[in-house]
């Protein structure tokens, strides 16, 4: 494993199980407080990558009454990690798997994790797994059912991503794709979601993870019966639970929400006003949700 320190974090690069470099953001680690406290580990969504959680990292890491240290992932095919050559590999146990790896190389053997969107989906696998590696979760925007209409019109939204001539252009294009689900961010906010998902290559403004991501989405329609994973989300029923809903969610049903809060009695609830799929999580609101949650871990 290899490490490089930028100011607020420190970079790690690792190996996965197959040999495939993975990329990691490390909050924290330096600090002395930070050990006495449960660390967070933070899982991204399907085309995103550790820059999501970086105005989350940084605050949950430098608070005065008790920091903590986070990791940030970047999956295979996302960010910083490298891309597969084999695309097949591309898939939740895989990626749950290079999650252990992750855990493994930075020392991590309990923590508190965070999961938005397929970052939830594999936190329902690693509670199979892996339970005694979750000390709690926190599910952003995901549960054991997912909507097919939202999962079409993530691919709808990926499959037209095309380079981008500068970063202002980049936030217009996400406030046209997202401005309606999301009525409550600021223009700091946009700038930073821009900022986490794409990337400057070649003078030009890219997205930021391999398109052979998209593949197993084509097949999709409208008709196509997705399994749930209820029989999962029972592996939480052991430990505390977070689930944070967009208001304006699309791939995470009010139906659901309920049904996962009466099956996990405990479960903390949370609404997400004026955002959709998925939360931004630094978010006075939401930060202010999280943080008290996790300090009675």
């Amino acid at each position: 494993m290899t490490s490089t320190t930028r100011t607020s974090c420190q970079e790690h690069r690792f190996s996965a199980s197959d040999g495939l470099q993975l990329y990691a953001r490390d909050y924290g680690h330096d600090d002395s407080r930070t050990a006495v406290a449960l660390p967070i580990v933070c899982l991204p969504g399907l085309s995103r990558n550790s820059r999501d959680f970086h105005l989350l990292a940084t605050k949950l890491s430098t608070s005065s009454e008790k920091p903590r240290r986070v990791i940030a992932l970047d999956y295979r095919g996302r960010g910083f990690s490298d891309w597969d050559t084999d695309k097949s590999r591309y898939q939740l146990p895989v990626e749950a798997e290079d999650v252990l790896s992750a855990c493994a190389n930075l020392d991590i053997a309990r923590a508190i994790f965070i999961g938005t969107s397929r970052g939830g989906l594999i936190l329902h696998l690693l509670a199979s797994m892996r339970p005694e590696l979750l000390a709690a979760v926190v599910l952003n925007d995901i549960g054991p059912v997912i909507e097919i209409a939202g999962l079409l019109q993530i691919r709808q939204y990926l499959e037209a991503q095309q380079a981008l001539n500068s970063w202002d252009e980049a936030v217009e294009s996400l406030k046209r794709l997202h401005g309606t689900a999301f009525p409550a961010l600021e223009e700091s906010d946009w700038r930073d979601m821009a900022e986490a998902i794409y990337r400057q290559k070649n003078g030009m403004i890219v997205a930021d993870f391999d398109p052979a991501l998209i593949e197993p989405l084509k097949s999709m329609d409208a008709d196509t019966l997705l399994p749930d994973l209820w029989a999962l989300y029972q592996g939480f029923q052991a430990m505390p639970l977070m689930v944070i809903r967009g208001e304006n969610s699309s791939i995470l049903s009010q139906l659901t929400f309920a049904e996962m809060g009466q099956r996990h009695p405990g479960m903390k609830s949370v609404t997400a006003a004026g955002q959709g799929h998925a939360p931004l999580l630094h978010r006075p609101d939401l930060f202010a949700e999280i943080t008290a949650f996790i300090d009675r871990i």
